[in-house]
């Protein structure tokens, strides 16, 4: 397998390396490291650099970043989180996976299919995030889950994204910034008790740096596969 690294471009090194360097700085404002923190946000951005050139191993990735994530969201009764991204985000992961490898834009090439969102798909993705959002709801509202409404909107603009990119459509990726600005207000607003969450702050700030850049990556690529003709 080639190196995934060898294939970055100048500016892509650039987005990496920030992203990292900021993440990676942000876990050492709070008193303790946290070990967990560190290993998340760090492969977290890396993750998102890969997803943004449609390459599989970036969702191999989200999948332990996930399990990672989940840890820290459990230390502040973020049931939404949890759910989210072990009980979600994970498993579409994992189906993205099988889903990727099975539709490269070229056979031999690690690079996905892009596909055309219809106006019935739109529909479609919207009526299932609108059902998963009122079920969600409920079940975090019967965990009394801090900040309710903010940890629902993230359930929400989670599964819209995760579905698109199962889907393969390029905005998979607005759907993540979306949920990257709901993040960065509940984890704000858990810094106010806890200087750790600032790393997670830190994350999410450049996850929406990322994702912004996987858009306008994929749409590229949509025209260079011919994916709207």
């Amino acid at each position: 397998m080639k190196n995934p690294f060898k294939t970055l471009e100048k500016k892509e090194w650039v987005i990496y390396l920030t992203s990292l360097t900021i993440v990676i700085a942000s876990n050492f404002f709070a008193k303790e490291i946290d070990v967990i923190n560190l290993l998340a946000t760090a492969l977290g951005v890396t993750a998102l650099i890969f997803i943004a050139k449609g390459f599989v191993l970036g969702q191999v990735l989200c999948v332990i970043f996930a399990a990672l994530y989940s840890i820290t969201s459990f230390k502040f009764r973020y049931y939404s989180e949890i759910i989210t991204y072990l009980g979600m985000t994970a498993p579409i992961s994992i189906f993205t996976i099988i889903v990727w490898i099975k539709n490269p834009a070229k056979k031999g090439e690690s690079v996905v299919k892009i596909r055309r969102f219809t106006g019935k798909e739109c529909l479609t993705t919207l009526l299932l995030t609108a059902l998963v959002t009122v079920v969600f709801y409920f079940i975090l509202k019967w965990l009394n889950t801090p900040n309710l409404i903010v940890s629902t909107v993230s359930i929400a603009t989670s599964f819209l994204a995760s579905y698109m990119m199962l889907r393969r459509v390029s905005f998979y990726a607005i759907g993540f910034a979306l949920n990257d600005i709901v993040l960065i207000v509940l984890w704000s607003i858990a810094s106010f008790q806890n200087l750790t969450c600032l790393a997670m702050v830190a994350c999410f700030l450049m996850f929406l740096i990322n994702d912004l850049y996987g858009f306008i990556r994929w749409k590229m690529r949509e025209v260079e596969q011919g994916t709207n003709k």
